[in-house]
């Protein structure tokens, strides 16, 4: 009953984390286009009045005229109506921790600690987890007050984010080390929000409405923090989504696959940014389709050799019962999982036969199965389970 507890739980909690994600990354990704989209006030009267760019646009069968005042409208009051975007990334960032609690905290031993690669403990794992969110945040943000030049303060946080990555590797399983990375980018964005960019904007609003001069300093702040919130925007999404793909993280140097992934994203997203202003540099998105098209060769399994040996079902089927059915049986016997993951059975020469591929690419190819090595499948039997792939398969 616990194990289906926390299955509705992960639903609940992972459905809102996406939708509170689509609405978040929706309306960030809007608000880029609409400052790179504005042009100079049509009217002089609007001008005169503060209007510092707007842009028209047609939707959902009507027209609008969006209006950017740089320091709230000249001589007239600010509206009280005044729509704040923020608890959409929020909701995001609570609902990711959520997450990351029931799945990589409260199920550290399966998905969180994975020994062969750090002998961990429980205790130790989860405060190394939540403690390097914090720690970035501190050094990403010390890094945005000093460094002026934004080129540079842009190259230094990736490749901290490439170092970030290289270290989870080393601490966590490959699977958790990827979705580390993935928080720390959430968390960097959502206190960006949280710290600057809404406080900012809490005080230009107090001047206006106090008839005070209003200070340019915080708008430049969150004007930053927005921008760099952008790039991070299609690299975060594929961490999102990276564990359906053990080919990324489960390859033995996963730490540069994801490197070169979030490069190809921030340039596809340059391509974005800058055809918003009115530029077409079609470099850009050639350039990380390149990235991605390359890493997909070099990621792609060497071509299979015909095996010297065959070898039997018989030798195979324990292994399988030992290191695999245990969790992928219609009735799994392993403490924890009360059903096979992802629906994958292994129970029958039958259906292990049928998810040959699977256990090529999971168990053999990159070896992100048994998730955390649990089951203690060893490189003899990873060995032996390749060589009975390598010559077909066969159940009989």
């Amino acid at each position: 009953m616990e194990t289906y507890i926390l299955d509705w739980l992960n639903l609940g909690v992972r459905w809102l984390h996406f939708t509170a994600g689509i609405a978040w990354i929706g309306a960030s990704l809007y608000f880029v286009m609409l400052d790179n989209s504005l042009r100079r006030p049509a009217k002089t009267a609007d001008a005169e009045r503060g209007v510092h760019g707007e842009l028209w646009a047609v939707h959902g069968g009507g027209f609008y005229c969006s209006q950017k005042f740089l320091t709230g409208p000249k001589g007239e009051p600010l509206s009280e109506h005044l729509h704040w975007s923020k608890w959409e990334a929020y909701t995001t960032w609570l609902s990711g921790m959520g997450l990351m609690a029931l799945i990589y905290w409260y199920g550290a031993n399966a998905y969180l600690v994975d020994r062969s690669v750090m002998a961990l403990s429980v205790p130790a794992a989860i405060a190394i987890s939540a403690g390097s969110l914090v720690a970035g945040w501190f050094v990403y943000d010390a890094l945005c007050r000093v460094i002026r030049s934004e080129l540079a303060l842009a190259l230094i946080v990736y490749v901290l984010l490439v170092a970030a990555a290289w270290g989870y590797a080393q601490v966590f399983g490959a699977r958790a080390a990827y979705v580390h990375v993935g928080a720390l980018i959430g968390t960097i964005m959502v206190w960006n929000v949280f710290f600057h960019i809404i406080p900012g904007q809490k005080k230009m609003v107090a001047a206006l409405r106090s008839g005070q001069p209003v200070d340019p300093r915080p708008g430049i702040v969150g004007k930053q923090r927005s921008v760099h919130n952008t790039y991070f925007t299609l690299p975060v999404l594929f961490i999102m989504i990276s564990n359906h793909y053990p080919m990324t993280y489960g390859h033995r140097h996963g730490w540069a696959v994801l490197a070169v992934i979030m490069l190809a994203g921030a340039l596809i997203r340059q391509f974005f940014v800058l055809r918003h202003r009115g530029r077409l540099v079609w470099a850009l998105p050639a350039a990380g389709a390149a990235l991605l098209v390359g890493l997909a060769v070099m990621l792609a399994p060497m071509p299979k050799s015909a095996a010297d040996t065959t070898v039997p079902f018989a030798q195979i089927a324990p292994i399988i019962a030992a290191r695999c059915a245990v969790c992928h049986a219609a009735k799994p016997t392993f403490a924890g999982f009360e059903q096979a993951p992802g629906g994958v059975l292994l129970d029958t020469p039958e259906r292990i036969r049928a998810a040959a591929a699977q256990i090529e690419q999971q168990s053999v190819a990159t070896q992100a199965m048994p998730i955390g090595n649990l089951t203690h499948m060893t490189a003899d039997e990873r060995a032996l389970l390749g060589r009975w792939l390598a010559a077909g398969a066969k159940t009989d």
